[in-house]
């Protein structure tokens, strides 16, 4: 078992409640950290015996391109895209961070985390 970590995965996405947040977007960060069985990748140096970091990205971008009022839905998103695609996953830690949201003042971020 081995854990991967992928993070600073940056988006400008369209997720949030208010109307001008669909319109102008807003920036946003994914991490993740997943725990699988790489035993495969470890012992034959394959690709296909790991989990793809491109193939995540690809995944994450996917659900990030699809606009959603809360970042708890999206982080939900994600986290079943991926688990979904990997069968050797055995828990995922999905966490969404939203820069700088409209709150009525100054806050850097807010963020979500998942875990299964």
């Amino acid at each position: 078992m081995g854990t991967i970590k992928l993070n600073g995965m940056r988006f400008h996405a369209f997720h949030g409640v208010f109307a001008e947040e669909s319109i102008v977007g807003n920036t946003f960060i994914v991490n993740m950290t997943i725990n699988a069985d790489l035993s495969t990748a470890e012992e034959n140096d394959d690709l296909a015996g790991t989990i793809n970091y491109a193939e995540v990205y690809a995944l994450v971008k996917k659900e990030m391109e699809q606009p959603s009022r809360l970042i708890e839905n999206v982080a939900f998103r994600i986290k079943n895209s991926v688990m979904s695609h990997y069968s050797q996953i055995n828990s995922i830690t999905v966490e969404v961070t939203k820069m700088r949201p409209a709150v009525g003042g100054e806050m850097d971020s807010a963020s979500i985390v998942l875990e299964q």
